[in-house]
């Protein structure tokens, strides 16, 4: 065997157990299982409790979608049994969730039932790609603002989209506040009470439980009340109509493959807000709960693997849902066996119930959500970053805005942006060049006023960066009446090409005045950076480069006095 074919074999070797330990760290583990036989009775207590609340909220998300009320309660149970499984937190709920509900609905006006199925396919397959490459550690970063502010957007178009169903109209589309205006016009030209006092009468209980009796499962109450009550009184209202009486069998949905191009940026958009909402609940599970840690990778594999899932029988992409994992929390959950058993609940209630579930009226539904946006919006969190910084209240605006005009993944863009050149802003003001007294010891005081006449030392602190190079450059080559320039370069923390490039700039400015430039105590992971943009090509000598100021001082007061005055 020659060397060139041991070293492939070798690398083929290496790289098969390098997959093969990745694939392994994302797959289920003992302790998953263990954790589930700990305290089962109080785990499918919670699992009951989260299925009464995620019933109403199923059914509601996925009429908001745009695909109907049957999808969203089959993605309930689907996804949400497929990321309890393999998620990585054990305390997440998935499903249907009113932020995809959000990004969805164009792209069913543009695409139809058959594009929404195989944007989550290809959903599915970018979360567990972005899995293997470790990208979970990323989302981190996100700052406060922009989660505040694109949930605050998301509230308000939930808002929107049930104006038409609370008013006893029927409207779909992308444009949901000139829909939610015709249908409030309409409204006014023809008035009916009815789904008016469903849908406000349902939000009104649901908010007034929260405040005195949080526990209680009030939304299905309510919507169990309402429906009860259409049925007898046989009051004309829209309702949701007919939902699947049992589990669809699996089946590959049909692929536009002439759209497939066109899917693939939808796509795109819905896995990045499945990894953002996903990772986003489960930190807010880790904070609620004692103990618990997720894991970031596992967890967007366990959301890939539920939208690959969810589409084979029917139902729509989904995400983790903050709501229904706080409920699970709270009623006491432990391990993934409360998620699993919310699926178990639902199916059965699909199999056993739905023929009564059809007979839900619209406008109940509308009022469910409703209620829900007032509870996505933490107005003490809006009221906090509203008076922290000028920054902070500009991104959460900007980002709301961006998600109620445009669409979420570019109002998240839009936030990302603006935080990014606020914070670039505070860390160039952290930067500064200072103009110090030089340690020049023990010199006579005919040294020392050479010294301080001829020669200038400066002493850069903090990033030198394209956020602050330029005001460097305005700052150094202003020096006048001088005859040596030291640029001490230790301090510097941060560097990048036009940080480098403005140095040499810099240099090649002042030797052209005839002020000699000396460097010292530059770094070695930055010496490259220098080499490369080619700054040591304008000093007047290759010697000029010093390892210590002390030794730059001296070469400074031998230089002046060689020179003629």
């Amino acid at each position: 065997m020659s060397t060139a074919e041991a070293a492939k074999k070798g690398w083929l070797r290496s790289g098969t157990h390098d997959a093969l330990v990745r694939t392994r760290a994302l797959l289920p583990t003992r302790s998953d299982f263990t954790a589930m036989r700990r305290n089962p009775k109080r785990d499918v207590l919670a699992g009951v409790t989260v299925a009464i609340v995620a019933l109403p909220l199923a059914l509601a998300f996925g009429i908001t979608s745009g695909m109907g009320a049957g999808p969203g309660l089959i993605t309930a149970i689907v996804a949400g049994l497929f990321a309890a499984f393999f998620g990585g937190s054990n305390m997440q709920v998935s499903g249907p969730t009113g932020a995809m509900a959000v990004v969805l609905l164009p792209i069913v006006a543009l695409y139809g039932p058959s594009g929404v199925l195989v944007v989550g396919l290809i959903a599915g397959l970018i979360l567990i790609a972005l899995a293997f490459a470790g990208a979970g550690r990323y989302m981190r970063y996100i700052p406060l603002p922009v989660v505040e502010g694109f949930t605050l957007g998301i509230a308000i178009i939930i808002a929107l989209q049930q104006v038409p169903s609370a008013l006893g109209y029927h409207g779909e589309g992308e444009k949901v506040a000139l829909i939610a205006l015709s249908a409030i016009q309409q409204w006014f030209v023809s008035p009916d009470l009815a789904p008016v006092l469903i849908a406000f009468g349902v939000a009104a209980s649901m908010l007034l439980a929260l405040r005195f009796r949080p526990g209680l499962p009030v939304s299905l109450v309510a919507v169990a009340v309402v429906t009860l009550a259409v049925m007898i009184t046989d009051v004309d209202v829209a309702t949701i109509g007919a939902i699947p009486t049992g589990l669809p069998a699996p089946a590959i949905p049909v692929i536009p493959w002439g759209q497939i191009s066109a899917l693939l940026l939808p796509a795109a958009a819905v896995a990045a807000l499945a990894a953002l909402e996903s990772l986003l609940s489960a930190t807010v599970a880790d904070a609620m709960s004692v103990g618990e840690r997720h894991n970031s990778n596992r967890e967007l594999f366990g959301q890939g693997i539920a939208n690959l899932a969810s589409p084979l029988f029917g139902g729509i992409p989904a995400t983790a849902a903050i709501a229904r994992t706080a409920v699970n929390v709270r009623t006491g959950a432990k391990s993934r066996l409360a998620a699993i058993t919310q699926s178990i609940a639902l199916l059965i209630v699909i199999l056993v119930a739905a023929r009564w579930v059809s007979y839900v009226p619209l406008a109940a539904l509308a009022g469910v959500l409703l209620a829900t946006t007032v509870q996505m919006v933490e107005v003490s969190n809006l009221r906090t970053l509203m008076r922290t910084t000028r920054g902070d209240a500009t991104v959460l605006i900007a980002t709301a805005l961006a998600t109620v005009i445009l669409d979420l993944v570019t109002a998240v863009i839009i936030g990302l942006v603006i935080a990014g050149l606020y914070a670039l802003r505070q860390v160039a003001k952290s930067a500064h060049v200072d103009e110090l007294p030089l340690d020049t010891g023990d010199h006579s005081e005919a040294e020392l006023a050479l010294l301080n006449e001829h020669v200038i030392a400066f002493r850069l602190d903090g990033p030198l960066f394209f956020g602050v190079a330029h005001t460097f450059l305005l700052e150094v080559a202003e020096v006048s009446d001088v005859r040596v320039v030291i640029l001490r370069l230790s301090r510097i923390n941060t560097l990048d090409a036009t940080g480098a490039a403005v140095l040499g700039q810099t240099i090649k400015t002042l030797e052209g005045r005839g002020i000699t430039v000396l460097l010292s105590g530059i770094k070695p992971d930055h010496e490259s950076i220098f080499q490369k943009m080619g700054v040591y090509e304008h000093l007047a000598h290759t010697n000029h480069i010093f390892t210590s100021t002390p030794n730059a001082i001296e070469h400074a007061r031998t230089h002046v006095h060689k020179m003629p005055d």
